[in-house]
């Protein structure tokens, strides 16, 4: 969600900052600002809008400072405008305070201050933090210690990074529950929420451990409020390039993503298929054949998107497998009181690896004594740190704040955790296992080429581009992507859509359907395809307009519908895999009919790091 970016070094701070802001533009905010150190003073800019807008205020004499931090806010607390920007000053104006998360008992530590005398500026539960430091200065303290001792009176989670007038080139950083990773640079040191922000800079990194305050100077890191580096066993290299975050030559990085859906997919099985045996060895699920076996149930746990991605698993383990597979929100699995045996293995999935509810899910699980697997795509992540095991999906950065290529390359690393549970468990023959694996390896050239077909798609999308409702029908495993579908088309192109199993439509929304009522039903070959055809002709005998997603070669298709967009033909359990990728780019090309903003979808932030 909100960004931070800090500076300490000998370059210009300002420039640095901002460049770094931009590069966390695509994580969604509302309001902008910086905070630059010059000798016995601190210079803030911010304002409501864009990094652009912030770029374009005078920072004066503090052009020349090599000390600051910025941010990028997304409104929880107080609405967006330029007097709830970050950064946040105490009432001297000494200390600036960028800050991720959600302070919980800010109200009453509010009240205690202001008790106190402290007179508060704005809405914002952030603004209690330079205060309660402020305080613990005034004690004598160095900023080290005061931002660890107003942090033990704080309930909530928070990302912080503080700059203070009266300590010349230095930064203390903090991390609970919202990401921060410090950068080594040469003589010169970042930190951050996103190593996007970064990667120009330096691709050594240090991941901050839950709960652990930095302290960042001229002289190096330390988490001891002394002069030496952190240990050098911690230090973590980006394996990736500052290209992967740029649009080369695509309009929108969402495009960018949909069509490198065939490289990231490749990536995500590359090395992991055994083909002597038909089955896939996935190294970071640290679990052996009779483990697999011992697993009798499994709990699968994300939000949004990987929610779906999730479904799909469900599908997947349960037919290859046999194992039981119960799919939650993250949001709400906290929040009543699951039966997590110890035969359960909980799995969660999160692009970010950061995503808050899905991260207390896992602790309730760790806490009950579950095995614990992540699926994430960010190395570092606090997911990757804190599951038992996991796999690492590899798609690389994912700019667009609607997920197009994580969400494909969940699916196809939950294909192959469901085929190694399959062989362990004996329930899938070694033959049966080498077709399936053969099936996986085909998907990239298939999404290649249903991605040829990008213009066709894109001539349908712009009959859709003044409609005000759409739905998705899909049956079995094609009914997640039914879910992912109308998605996709509410986040970037704000129309209402809603996602249903094809059978469910006539048990309520079939009441909606009329000739300004588009259908998009999933209709490719399989086992209830001749029930689907079904669902379409009662859509039709209401005047509904139907866009099937279809299986190359089937031509019945056309009769009942009015616009058809084709897929190969694949295993039913891959399948989709091909059928989300032309509503990705329906999604997509209604969005730019519309002319709305794809990358930066209103409201909307790419890592959901607060309840």
């Amino acid at each position: 969600m909100c960004g931070i970016v800090g500076y300490v070094g000998s370059k210009p701070a300002r420039e640095v900052l901002l460049a770094g802001l931009k590069r966390l533009e695509y994580r969604g905010y509302d309001s902008a600002g910086y905070s630059l150190q010059l000798p016995g003073e601190l210079v803030c800019r911010k304002c409501q809008g864009r990094v652009s807008e912030l770029e374009a205020l005078d920072s004066g004499k503090a052009v020349s400072s090599t000390v600051g931090i910025a941010h990028t806010r997304w409104a929880t607390h107080g609405e967006p405008s330029q007097k709830n920007a970050h950064p946040l000053t105490d009432e001297a104006g000494r200390i600036s305070v960028v800050h991720n998360g959600i302070i919980e008992n800010f109200k009453v530590l509010r009240k205690e201050l202001q008790k106190a005398g402290v007179h508060f500026e704005t809405d914002t539960d952030s603004e209690i933090l330079p205060m309660l430091i402020s305080q613990e200065v005034g004690k004598g303290k160095d900023l080290f210690t005061a931002v660890k001792d107003a942090l033990a009176r704080v309930h909530g989670t928070y990302g912080i990074v503080v700059l203070s007038a009266d300590e010349p080139d230095t930064l203390v950083a903090a991390r609970y529950g919202s990401p921060l990773v410090a950068g080594i640079g040469d003589g010169e040191y970042f930190v951050t929420s996103d190593v996007a922000a970064i990667v120009s800079h330096t691709r050594e990194v240090i991941y901050l451990e839950e709960g652990e305050v930095i302290k960042i100077d001229l002289k190096g890191i330390s988490s001891d409020n002394g002069h030496s580096s952190l240990i050098r066993e911690r230090i973590e290299y980006v394996d990736w390039d500052i290209t992967e975050i740029e649009k080369d030559g695509y309009t929108h990085f969402m495009l960018k993503e949909i069509y490198s859906q065939p490289e990231s997919l490749s990536n995500a099985f590359r090395g992991r298929l055994d083909l002597e045996q038909g089955t896939a060895h996935l190294g970071g699920l640290n679990m052996s054949e009779e483990e697999m076996r011992s697993i009798d149930r499994i709990v699968i746990t994300a939000c949004g998107t990987s929610w779906h991605a999730a479904l799909i698993g469900k599908y997947l383990i349960e037919a290859l497998s046999r194992i039981p597979v119960q799919v939650e929100y993250a949001s709400e699995f906290r929040y009543r009181d699951p039966v997590l045996t110890p035969g359960t293995v909980m799995i969660v999935i999160s692009q970010s690896g950061e995503t808050a509810d899905t991260l207390a899910a896992l602790r309730l699980a760790a806490k009950r004594k579950c095995r614990t697997l992540g699926i994430v795509n960010v190395v570092g992540s606090t997911i990757a740190r804190e599951t038992d095991a996991g796999v690492y999906i590899h798609a690389g950065p994912e700019i667009g704040v609607a997920s197009t290529k994580a969400f494909t390359s969940q699916v196809m690393v939950l294909s192959l955790i469901s085929l190694a549970f399959g062989r362990a468990r004996n329930f899938l023959s070694r033959k049966q296992g080498l077709e399936f694996a053969q099936q996986i390896i085909a998907i990239p050239e298939k999404v290649a080429k249903i991605l040829d077909n990008s213009s066709e798609i894109a001539e349908i999308a712009r009959e859709f581009t003044y409609v005000n409702n759409f739905l998705y029908l899909g049956r079995g495993v094609n009914y997640p992507v039914a879910l992912e579908g109308a998605l996709k088309l509410k986040e970037i192109s704000y129309i209402h859509a809603e996602g249903y199993p094809a059978a469910e439509m006539k048990h309520g929304p079939i009441a909606l359907i009329d000739e300004m009522m588009p259908i998009a039903v999933i209709a490719v070959k399989g086992a209830a395809y001749d029930k689907v055809i079904s669902n379409i002709e009662q859509v039709k005998a209401r005047h509904g307009r139907v866009l099937a997603i279809a299986t190359v070669g089937d031509i019945d298709i056309e009769s009942v519908s009015d616009w058809v967009i084709r897929v190969p033909d694949t295993s039913d359990m891959l399948v989709p895999l091909l059928t989300v990728i032309p509503l990705q780019l329906l999604s997509y090309h209604i969005a730019v009919s519309r002319g709305c903003d794809v990358d930066k979808p209103r409201n909307l932030a790419k890592s959901v790091t607060v309840e």
